[in-house]
């Protein structure tokens, strides 16, 4: 005979079997009563309520999906979100197997030969909506909400006037979105006269508040330098200058709080010395707010590891304050964010974060998300830190561990159509208009191991010919 007490019932069933039979019981007696026509709402409703509250869908997920299952909650799907209870691991998804060199060479081929595949411009939109206006009516156009930005030195004048040039012919004389000039210092009349012969389109010239740029007061500057100090003796770029560190920071987190940019909903960023390799002949930001995107990146590559020890592990701290875990997005992009195949290395020396990122020289996005409630508390807590200048975090790695936290990895959109170059990493189609050779990621043999995005196409991009 087998004994009630070692016949063993999953907890989360037993559960589950409380409010159950406690209707059933409920229901039972009232029919008993003779009440059950004058209740039969009441039940309706207590049902649906016991259903909604159960989430059915929701608990066979996070229960594993059936019984006596061994495989746990972060076993299976790579994450467990509860308060106090955050936690990642990457699972291997398409179940590759190698060493970092196989695995190297199984993504360089499969994004060599996803690009040399032939597109045009997106299919999940209606992009013939979004051409260019006849030159006469331009400035009939109705643009969305959305300007150009750069941050940028009076020094720098010749090179950014270079990638203004480049930017014009391929997009923007085409639409005339306004550009919005950045610099902690006052821009000069022959910075401003230049830039303004470069377009037709409104421009603006912003200098930066010194609470929005300058380095905050809890910073330990003996601390600091001694830090510096050592991250440069391991031949880390700009480890001692100050104003990268600024730049770093403000970028990360504090550009979305310039009063200009406030009327703002989108941005796109360019930078000195960039170009682009294809005719861009639809509004890209009507594409974004058609298809709801919040980001678009055209690049997607390895961090230096040094410079981002400690950015995941504080991350993790932040999560599980409070109630903090209600922030995470559950279709977020986190296989891409753990990948430790390609580079195991760097993903031990950043506490678990596989480094990759968009490479945020280009960057198209939605400046609500930024200021959204989750991203801009996050940002809150890694500013509290003082490791914006205590380690040299970047706001690339930055952007894009909160958008893979907090954003929905299909709302994150690779502009696999636009080619661009940042020497010395570019992206390049394989389209009529295109002068690169098509899936060229760099001329360097060297830092093709650089190359995140068949990471990205692996595991956060359901089909992405269905794209293009």
């Amino acid at each position: 005979m087998i004994s009630a007490f070692t016949f063993r019932v999953p907890k989360a069933l037993f559960l589950l079997l409380i409010p159950v039979n406690l209707i059933l019981i409920f229901v039972t007696v009232l029919y008993m009563t003779g009440r059950m026509h004058e209740s039969k709402e009441f039940i309706s409703s207590s049902i649906k309520t016991l259903n909604d509250k159960l989430d059915l869908d929701s608990w066979k997920k996070v229960s594993g999906g059936q019984e006596g299952n061994d495989l746990s909650t972060l076993d299976k799907y790579g994450y467990v979100i509860k308060p106090q209870e955050v936690k990642f691991k990457f699972i291997n998804p398409k179940n590759k197997q190698g060493d970092p060199k196989e695995i190297l060479k199984h993504n360089t081929e499969e994004y060599e030969k996803l690009m040399k595949m032939r597109i045009n411009e997106p299919k999940n939109a209606d992009i013939n909506s979004m051409r260019p206006p006849a030159e006469g009516d331009i400035d009939k156009y109705q643009r969305e909400n959305a300007t150009i930005i750069a941050l940028v030195r009076n020094s720098e004048i010749a090179n950014i006037g270079r990638s203004i040039k480049r930017f014009e012919k391929r997009f923007n004389s085409k639409f005339r979105y306004p550009y919005t000039f950045i610099n902690d210092q006052p821009f000069t009349e022959k910075f401003k006269e230049k830039m303004s012969s470069l377009s037709q389109a409104e421009m603006h010239f912003v200098e930066i508040p010194s609470s929005l740029w300058e380095k905050p007061e809890i910073i330990d500057s003996e601390k600091q330098k001694k830090l510096m100090d050592e991250l440069a003796s391991k031949n880390i770029a700009y480890a001692k200058m100050e104003s990268y560190h600024n730049m770093c920071r403000f970028y990360s987190g504090t550009f979305y709080k310039l009063p200009e940019l406030q009327k703002f909903k989108y941005y796109w960023r360019i930078e000195p010395d960039v170009d682009f390799y294809t005719d861009i002949n639809y509004d890209i930001f009507k594409y974004m707010r058609q298809t709801k995107k919040v980001y678009g990146f055209t690049v997607n590559l390895y961090d230096i590891a040094e410079t981002i020890p400690t950015l995941w592990p504080e991350t993790l701290n932040f999560l599980n304050m409070g109630d903090n875990y209600k922030y995470v997005n559950r279709n977020g992009a986190f296989q891409w964010l753990l990948d430790d195949l390609q580079n195991p290395a760097k993903n031990a020396e950043a506490g678990g974060y596989s480094c990759c990122h968009f490479w945020s020289n280009f960057e198209i996005g939605d400046l609500d998300f930024f200021r959204g409630e989750a991203y801009d508390s996050w940002f809150n807590y890694l500013d509290s830190t003082g490791k914006f200048y205590y380690e040299r975090w970047g706001d690339a790695p930055v952007h894009s561990v909160g958008l893979a936290l907090f954003a929905d990895k299909k709302d994150i959109h690779w502009f696999r159509d636009i080619g661009y170059v940042h020497d010395p990493y570019m992206n390049c189609p394989n389209r009529e208009s295109a002068s690169c050779d098509a899936g060229k990621f760099t001329n360097f043999d060297s830092l093709l191991d650089q190359n995140c995005m068949t990471n990205w196409i692996d595991y956060s991009m359901d089909d992405p010919n269905a794209i293009y």
